[in-house]
């Protein structure tokens, strides 16, 4: 993706070198990974583009932050909050700039929908719907021995172990709570962003979150089918993220939408923009008001901020504070009850059993 623009690439893959006999989660394996990634920190190399499973997402965003690098990372930001924010305060640490894939915030119409909305278009806004697409199943899958050009176990990592079967890794890997998200988690730094940017909270989140979702009754994937959370911030604002379909919430379609007290509304996805009224789109934007930089596309702004050391448009914080609604969301589906969450600290409130899902703690030798 970054083949155009006059840098020059070297792609490395951690997981599938010639196979090697690992028997566990050793120390021995924390050097082989350190190793097998060594040319990603060489003095000679600015900056990585890290696209790994969610679970392998902060151990090489740690490393590449204390090796000076400058980190390009896909959303989410991470596979849980404590994760997170040890990616986000490793990025500050360090003085790097962090680009989250969250491409939408260098789309026109996902910045013009976030400036109207912050900038008043809609007066109060009472409600956020945030439609997101809905979760699959497994079927039957066949446990055996990987192939031989997948060190299994290095992919597994710190994550919690489980045999080997092809609808687990690779593109399937999301739907293994394990070590994804679920479609939750996947699109959730995309809409769910959204919504943050057009209200101003990229540097905070709700104070309570409840949901419901069905979860697979076979196969191997455990992330949900179906959910609806919803997220309450300061204000009594009410973000509604739900899978699209779902009879809870049919009125809940892809992508994000605003709506005032007033009823009126603005409505963003992946080419549409409406409003209603229209009218609300053709308003124009005063040099006074709240304007969000344009994009020269969301790798060429990475690249630019690399060089310029500017804020990229979708900063770590930024990305943490994103994936936050689907963390809490996904806690308080599995717990089955509402959470009260504290922004400021990144505490769960009151709740010991809600507060042990935060983080993982990493398999055998594994740290951060």
């Amino acid at each position: 993706m970054f083949r155009s623009w006059r840098c020059a690439m070297w792609t490395v893959s951690i997981f599938a070198p010639p196979r090697k006999p690992w028997t566990g989660a050793t120390a021995a394996q924390a050097a082989r990974f350190t190793a097998t990634s060594a040319s990603c920190w060489r003095a000679d190399i600015d900056a990585v583009s890290l696209a790994t499973p969610d679970h392998w997402h902060a151990i090489p965003a740690v490393l590449a932050a204390q090796s000076g690098k400058d980190i390009y990372g896909e959303k989410p930001l991470s596979h849980n909050l404590r994760d997170g924010r040890a990616m986000v305060q490793a990025v500050a640490r360090h003085d790097c700039i962090w680009q989250t894939g969250s491409w939408q915030r260098s789309q026109d119409d996902f910045r013009l929908a976030a400036e109207l909305v912050r900038n008043g278009r809609l007066g109060r806004v009472a409600r956020i719907e945030v439609g997101l697409p809905t979760g699959l199943t497994s079927g039957p899958a066949v446990i055996g021995p990987p192939p031989p050009e997948l060190d299994y176990e290095l992919w597994v990592g710190p994550a919690p172990w489980e045999p080997y079967a092809q609808r687990r890794v690779h593109g399937n890997w999301r739907h293994d709570l394990n070590y994804g998200g679920g479609q939750l988690m996947d699109w959730i730094g995309h809409h769910g962003d959204i919504a943050h940017w057009g209200m101003g909270w990229d540097l905070t989140g709700p104070l309570e979150v409840e949901g419901q979702a069905t979860y697979p009754a076979e196969g191997i994937w455990d992330a949900p089918i179906s959910y609806h959370c919803v997220a309450r911030y300061l204000g009594g604002v009410e973000m509604h993220i739900a899978d699209v379909g779902n009879a809870e919430v049919p009125e809940i379609r892809s992508g994000t939408r605003w709506i005032g007290e007033n009823g009126h509304w603005i409505w963003v996805d992946r080419g549409t923009l409406q409003a209603e009224p229209a009218s609300l789109l053709h308003e124009p934007l005063s040099s006074t008001e709240v304007r969000f930089y344009r994009s020269p596309g969301h790798q060429r702004n990475f690249l630019d901020c690399v060089k310029s050391r500017q804020s990229t448009l979708a900063p770590a914080e930024t990305a943490h504070r994103s994936a936050s609604i689907g963390h809490l969301g996904h806690i308080a589906m599995r717990e089955g009850r509402k959470i009260r969450w504290d922004p400021q600290t990144e505490q769960i409130i009151g709740d010991p059993s809600a507060s042990r899902r935060l983080g993982e703690v990493p398999r055998g030798s594994w740290s951060l």
